[in-house]
């Protein structure tokens, strides 16, 4: 995975970001680029963003691999965690506790319902598209019947409204948040000798197998951790909308799988840089601001996300974006024969 020279994907997501915020700053005023607006959006940022690296651990596990069930997930663990704590503690009277609180049970119940992820797929051989798309249903369901189909309020309870809505340094708490998690999980991915291997298995399961990785404890690892990632957003969702609902953020299945896309993680597993999920999240959130400045519909946005992530897949699988760069590079100087 290491390389001396640049990575092709992450010039390229860094362009797009410049070019983003240039066409930004032209075409909806200076506003685009103003604090404000910047704090915005790097505030929205987070929760997708956290979807986004559990569909990333899922799609560099190989075998397949992909997790459809992160946003049902996120919005399950927050209606067990709003419904169980709350019964408990008051977020009036202890503000603090009940936002600790909150904040465990919200973030296990992610563990938990991604290791039941991880168990279908590893243990059972279930197709992974298959199995999320089927757990996606069940999350959805359980939180339906948990909150009656109605919004669990949480209220301003102190750290976890800070946390969704406050700023440290003139950076969002939330998007502060995301980046440490990103940081952490690209770290553990290219360093720990479980993140070694996860993407060994990705490159090459066969291999992996006679090598005794232990293919089933690998793929339960990888959607446990995505399920931790998605317990995570369900607490920031809650954090920045004082309330969880079970059919929060319908979309953002689609535009976490394209944020991956984009970031050059490969389908077929084996490779995924983080960096370049962070930077792809941040793009695809200042195309939905820009597109929003410029008062484009929302039906129009999904139509694009769609496009884009068609348009992606195809790039990924010509290796479009290596051959791009590779034109525009200047060619090495020839290097001179030794004469006899």
């Amino acid at each position: 995975m290491a390389s001396g020279r640049t990575d092709p994907q992450l010039v390229f997501l860094t362009a797009i970001n410049v070019v983003l915020l240039a066409v930004g700053a032209v075409a909806a005023g200076g506003a685009f680029v103003g604090l404000d607006n910047l704090q915005s959006m790097a505030g929205q940022v987070p929760e997708i963003g956290l979807l986004a690296i559990g569909v990333m651990l899922a799609m560099a596990s190989g075998n397949g691999g992909i997790d459809l069930s992160g946003i049902a997930l996120a919005n399950l663990a927050g209606v067990i965690g709003a419904t169980v704590v709350s019964r408990m503690i008051s977020p009036e009277a202890s503000p603090l506790a009940f936002s600790l609180a909150f904040g465990a049970v919200t973030i296990l119940a992610g563990i938990v319902g991604g290791a039941f992820n991880g168990l279908l797929i590893a243990r059972l051989g279930l197709a992974p598209i298959l199995c999320t798309l089927g757990t996606q249903m069940l999350f959805t369901g359980v939180a339906v019947v948990i909150s009656d189909a109605r919004a669990v309020t949480v209220g301003d309870a102190g750290l976890l409204f800070s946390l969704g809505n406050d700023n440290v340094l003139g950076v969002p708490i939330a998007f502060a948040v995301f980046l440490m998690a990103a940081l952490l999980v690209g770290a553990m991915l290219k360093f720990s000798p479980f993140g070694v291997r996860l993407m060994l298995m990705g490159t090459n399961a066969t291999a992996a197998r006679f090598a005794g990785f232990g293919r089933g404890r690998m793929l339960l690892g990888a959607y446990t951790l995505s399920g931790l990632m998605a317990g995570l957003a369900g607490v920031i969702i809650a954090a920045r909308n004082v309330n969880v609902k079970w059919d929060y953020g319908q979309s953002y299945l689609l535009v976490a799988i394209l944020i991956v896309v984009m970031a050059g993680v490969k389908p077929e597993g084996g490779y995924g840089r983080m960096t370049c999920v962070v930077l792809s999240a941040i793009a695809l959130q200042l195309l939905s601001s820009l597109l929003n400045f410029l008062n484009f519909s929302n039906f129009f946005r999904d139509f694009g996300w769609g496009l884009l992530l068609l348009v992606f897949l195809a790039a990924i699988r010509f290796d479009l974006v290596r051959g791009v760069m590779a034109s525009v590079r200047p060619p090495r100087p020839a290097t001179p024969s030794a004469k006899p």
